[in-house]
């Protein structure tokens, strides 16, 4: 029998980890050899423990795991990313694969199609959240700037102009355009509203 496949599971909450492992670690072909809790250990851990696929949650302290997939696109390319993820948001699916993710997969996934997709992203292939897969291509691209996201992701606290303003070098009147175009292109009625849509989609 071949070596098993070596995995690394990337999540913040430490259940979720546990149930990952111990799941996985039925499969005779899997072994699941590291594990962390911020995004901004992956790399390091993956180099220690020569990792062939990383599992990675997208929400984590440190690196989110979308940042962490471009990373390890970069710096250690023979590990293989797979998204796991709670959010199943198109615009989260879009940018991960984007970022060189190999899969995108929600948590709620049945145990032997989770098994199913480490061994096809190991194999070189793509797997993808099909039900994911069909609203990213309704949804379409992400229609904002990077700057219209800059300002949305500080207005979600309902922060002023003038604060967004300052915290991005930017003047009033730039923060306010950038606001309301992010508003015309989301069909919100306000530019907090446009935030929460823009999130919803995984476009922030």
């Amino acid at each position: 029998m071949s070596d098993p496949i070596r995995l690394l599971l990337a999540d913040d909450q430490a259940l979720i980890r546990g149930a990952l492992s111990a799941l996985l670690n039925l499969e005779r072909d899997l072994e699941v050899v590291a594990e962390v809790e911020r995004g901004d250990l992956v790399l390091d851990a993956v180099r220690a423990h020569t990792v062939d696929v990383a599992l990675l949650d997208v929400e984590m302290p440190g690196l989110d795991g979308i940042s962490v997939a471009a990373q390890l696109a970069t710096e250690a390319p023979t590990t293989r990313s797979l998204v796991v993820t709670t959010f199943g948001r198109p615009g989260y699916l879009r940018r991960a694969l984007d970022a060189g993710a190999s899969g995108f997969v929600v948590k709620d996934t049945p145990a032997d199609e989770l098994a199913d997709a480490v061994r096809r992203v190991h194999q070189g292939l793509r797997v993808v959240d099909p039900t994911l897969a069909t609203e990213s291509l309704l949804d379409g691209t992400n229609p904002l700037t990077d700057r219209e996201q800059d300002a949305l992701r500080l207005a979600l606290d309902g922060r002023p102009v003038a604060d967004i303003a300052r915290e991005l070098s930017l003047s009033t009147g730039t923060v306010r355009n950038h606001l309301s175009s992010a508003v015309t292109k989301t069909n919100a009625a306000s530019s907090v509203q446009a935030a929460v849509i823009a999130r919803d989609r995984g476009w922030l």
